[in-house]
């Protein structure tokens, strides 16, 4: 390989080395605005947008053992990687596609497992990473919840029996 050609393919290897997913997306109706736009979005999620040229992407895939992407790879492509959260930047993704219509989602690529563009809508759907600690959290505390309840509710009961005879008592 030239090594015009293998900076590139190097370049692009430290662009995937940011994260462990990539977003395939088509930009050919994008205008300069909307990619702008898109990216202020993405910085949000930590992501970047980068464009790169569909052979270069495809001889980094191949030395990284991602799966075929080879039937994605024809057009204006960009990849959209980094950040920690792939949920958050899908969903960026999508609203941004459904917004403008201009930016298409192609393939992605998490934990070298291949998502088609509706795997990658599915992945936007998901909470965010808080929310799904914050389920966990709750599911985690919810025993612990119960236990307690139980536990409180012989004194309870007893207090209760307690006050009904002190009430017929008072009564008499």
């Amino acid at each position: 390989m030239r090594p015009e050609k293998q900076f590139l393919v190097d370049e692009v290897n430290s662009h995937l080395d940011k994260s462990n997913y990539v977003f395939v997306a088509d930009y050919e109706r994008a205008t300069v605005p909307d990619i702008a736009s898109l990216r202020g979005q993405l910085a949000a999620e930590e992501a970047e947008f980068h464009v790169i040229k569909n052979n270069i992407l495809k001889v980094a895939a191949k030395g990284r053992g991602f799966p075929e992407l080879d039937d994605h790879l024809t057009g204006q492509n960009a990849i959209v990687i980094g950040g920690k959260n792939p949920s958050g930047v899908a969903k960026v993704l999508t609203k941004f596609f459904a917004k403008e219509g201009k930016i298409q989602i192609k393939v992605g690529v998490l934990s070298n497992q291949r998502l088609g563009n509706d795997e990658v809508v599915a992945l936007s759907k998901l909470p965010s990473i808080e929310a799904l600690r914050a389920q966990l959290l709750g599911l985690l505390s919810q025993p612990g919840q119960q236990l307690v309840f139980v536990i409180n509710a012989v004194p309870q009961n007893v207090l209760n029996v307690l006050q009904a005879k002190v009430d017929a008592e008072g009564g008499n």
